[in-house]
């Protein structure tokens, strides 16, 4: 995309879920403790330092019959399509896996029973079964059919986020701990609404009610978060981004790089070449290859945000979290105890 744009680097790589460089660990005063290893990783959180970049899914992710975000954003803008806002399933949906952490597992405790309806949908994703079958039940852009769609992270943060904000539908975003390189300039109630952690259950059957008894605002707050998905997630713009780090990680190198002896060249032809099986892996590479540098120059980088900046944007953000945490306390008291 960029060549001869990217310096010399050596760099560490995390590929496991949660971060892995926390702050309580590192001390300034303690020269044996500072500066703490660069380390890049899929997400961060607000005690760590793990240096955030662009997780696997964005080039496929075939293990699941998730094609690369190139093709697959295009086909959610088609399967938006398919029914219209106003025509879908008044309820919130979820499917996924509620086993790889206990807020998941919590979640499911909110689905409907025959004494109880919780305005929620919520489905277990059994992938083995999925794998077997062909993956018939699993396909990203058949599940846009609810006006609401929830999203909760797993063991840290999960890459079904950009796939649930795409959908059109109206996401109930349960706070997250954890956050990847897009999140964190989105605003609740203008991109998705907000729920917290320790009150799923009825923080997410009142955001129904409220959507199905608002549903002119309720659609508007699901199409701004499905554009920013597509506007600011073009792959141009993820490269931009992986650019901008990598430079700017490379800026700060103060050893030499170079290349070991015996060490191995690694280039998308001996990765890609090998793999003959005709299979998903080899179609997600195909697919996602870079054909040609970009004939565009990687976009400006927004400067950085000042402090004032940065308190008027969380101090938004925390707003509109009071504001519906009041309006569905307000709604809880008039009903009274259950």
């Amino acid at each position: 995309m960029y060549p001869g744009q990217i310096p010399d680097l050596e760099l560490l790589f995390q590929c496991h879920d949660r971060p892995a460089i926390w702050k309580r660990d590192f001390n300034i005063k303690e020269k044996d403790k500072w500066p703490p290893a660069p380390l890049f990783h899929y997400c961060g959180h607000r005690d760590a330092y793990d240096i955030v970049f662009p997780d696997w899914s964005f080039w496929g992710w075939p293990e699941l019959n998730i094609k690369e975000w190139n093709k697959l954003s295009v086909a959610l803008k088609e399967g938006n399509k398919r029914v219209k806002w106003e025509d879908r399933v008044p309820y919130a949906y979820w499917k996924g896996n509620p086993h790889v952490h206990v807020i998941r597992e919590d979640l499911m405790k909110c689905n409907f029973s025959d004494k109880y309806d919780p305005m929620v949908r919520l489905y277990a994703q059994d992938w083995i079964r999925e794998v077997n079958e062909g993956f018939k039940g699993s396909n990203l852009e058949d599940q846009c059919t609810h006006r609401y769609k929830i999203y909760i992270e797993g063991i840290a943060w999960s890459v079904s986020e950009k796939y649930i904000l795409s959908c059109d539908s109206m996401t109930l975003l349960v706070k997250p701990e954890y956050y990847d390189f897009f999140i964190r300039s989105m605003v609740p109630m203008k991109h998705y609404w907000p729920i917290r952690p320790n009150n799923k259950c009825r923080d997410l059957k009142y955001a129904v009610e409220w959507g199905n008894n608002n549903t002119g605002k309720a659609q508007v707050i699901g199409r701004q978060g499905s554009e920013y998905m597509m506007k600011n997630l073009e792959m141009k713009y993820v490269y931009d981004y992986m650019l901008y780090v990598l430079q700017g990680y490379g800026k700060l190198m103060k050893l030499d790089v170079t290349v070991p002896e015996n060490a191995t060249e690694v280039c998308s032809e001996t990765m890609a070449c090998p793999i003959t099986d005709g299979g998903l892996i080899r179609q997600c590479m195909d697919d996602s290859l870079v054909m040609s540098p970009s004939a565009k120059v990687a976009c400006d980088l927004p400067r950085f945000y000042g402090d004032d900046e940065l308190k008027r944007l969380l101090k938004k953000q925390e707003s509109a979290e009071r504001k519906v945490e009041k309006w569905t306390d307000e709604y809880w008291n008039l009903r009274g105890p259950k």
